[in-house]
């Protein structure tokens, strides 16, 4: 069959090899992963290197870390040596200088064997080491991103967390109840803050807190908060469903005395710093969801070409293959969606949109993977040993913090019906 293009349709295909032509020969890595979806060989080697560094250090114990809830502390020790806890931070603040794209993919890999070295990572990078790079003045970068970035001081384990939520300030951020009391050259802070990944054992809080309770979420500001100073009081270690080897506490300040010169950005900047801080935390969040659900995924795919059952592999029952094919399909859509997020943020593009996006359906592939993983290995899918069922634990808290999937759908809506 021949195709025959219209006066009009040659002049459109005209405009466009001129358009690229025109085209500087240096694109970016994320405008060609736009237009031909292959990573670029800096891509493949970032991807690799989580890859093997999941296998051979985080694998090897996830089963007893989870069921003790111990701290990864030698993992993260370790990654903060390969540059992935400050992945995206500029080599001028002692970052890797990576890009989100890269990020999203080792946290991917990273998060199909421990969700809990996974979250630790995404606070540091996403939360904290963003937020300070972004909104922070020179002597705070200098003071506190360069350790954060390479993730060790003085030769020890050097982390930060995000105090947001408290006991009634969740997906209503504007609740805050902590309180900053201006105190000349300094602020009192006192409240209660909860979930707080990274709790007990960073070096370095953000906090956001209430400094004119008036002014609504205009009163909010944010703090730059050492674990070391007095009154910071952290609680015992939660004991949760999945992510249980993540250091999840509540912190108590208790006239905790901050200088001025911990405050990020001026007065009142605390709620629109949570907001923008949260839209790329997200990505991160999206990222180890996807991981979550990959990991079910390919330990499902390889256990259903060795279980037999009715005289033949698994696999060629239709109703197992169609499991497989659905939750493949499912997560290349999730995969989709993560970098698309990513790259919107390396092109400084509005990314609130596409990482809520990514979340919320990353979240749920990876609910919906895991239940069915569980389910394709029977009663093996119900033994630690097999490890889905740690998967479908670790899924569900996906679907809660850095947003809730409602609190996605919020903001999605809000968006497309604008």
């Amino acid at each position: 069959m021949y195709y025959t293009f219209s006066n009009y349709g040659l002049l459109a295909i005209s405009h466009l090899l001129l358009a690229l032509l025109a085209l500087p020969l240096n694109l970016p890595h994320k405008l060609l992963l736009l237009m031909n979806f292959q990573l670029s060989e800096e891509h493949q080697m970032i991807q690799q290197a989580a890859r093997d560094f999941a296998q051979t250090e985080c694998l090897p114990g996830v089963i007893e870390r989870d069921d003790k809830m111990q701290f990864p502390r030698e993992q993260l020790e370790k990654l903060a040596d390969l540059g992935f806890l400050g992945m995206m931070v500029s080599p001028d603040y002692g970052g890797a200088g990576l890009d989100t794209i890269s990020y999203v993919l080792a946290m991917e890999e990273i998060s199909k064997v421990d969700a809990s070295v996974s979250v630790c990572m995404s606070v540091n990078n996403s939360l904290v080491c963003y937020g300070i790079e972004a909104y922070g003045t020179e002597e705070q970068k200098q003071k506190y991103l360069v350790p954060l970035a390479q993730g060790k001081k003085d030769g020890a384990l050097y982390t930060g967390a995000f105090l947001l939520s408290e006991p009634e300030a969740g997906s209503d951020a504007t609740s805050q109840r902590t309180t900053a009391e201006d105190a000349g050259d300094h602020y009192i802070l006192n409240g209660t803050k909860n979930w707080i990944t990274n709790g007990g054992t960073a070096s370095v809080y953000l906090v956001i807190a209430q400094t004119d309770a008036s002014k609504g979420h205009r009163g909010i500001s944010v703090f730059i908060v050492e674990k070391s100073w007095p009154g910071v009081v952290v609680s015992g270690k939660e004991n949760k469903l999945g992510i249980r080897a993540s250091d999840t506490h509540t912190i108590l300040l208790n006239d905790v005395k901050v200088p001025k010169e911990n405050r990020i950005g001026e007065v009142g900047f605390g709620f629109a710093f949570a907001m923008k801080t949260l839209a790329g935390g997200r990505i991160g969040i999206a990222s180890q969801a996807l991981g979550i659900a990959s990991g079910a995924y390919e330990l499902s795919l390889k256990y259903s070409k060795e279980r037999k059952a009715f005289g033949t592999e698994i696999s060629n029952h239709q109703i197992i293959a169609f499991k497989l094919a659905d939750m493949a399909t499912k997560i290349e859509a999730s995969r989709l969606l993560c970098l698309k997020a990513a790259q919107d943020k390396d092109l400084n593009k509005d990314y609130t949109l596409s990482s809520s996006m990514a979340k919320v359906f990353s979240s749920e592939t990876a609910m919906w993977t895991t239940v069915e993983a569980v389910q394709i290995h029977g009663g093996y899918g119900f033994v630690k040993e097999y490890h889905v069922e740690r998967l479908m634990r670790d899924a569900k808290i996906t679907q809660i913090y850095e947003g809730t999937s409602e609190v996605q759908r919020i903001v999605i809506s809000r968006s497309i019906l604008k």
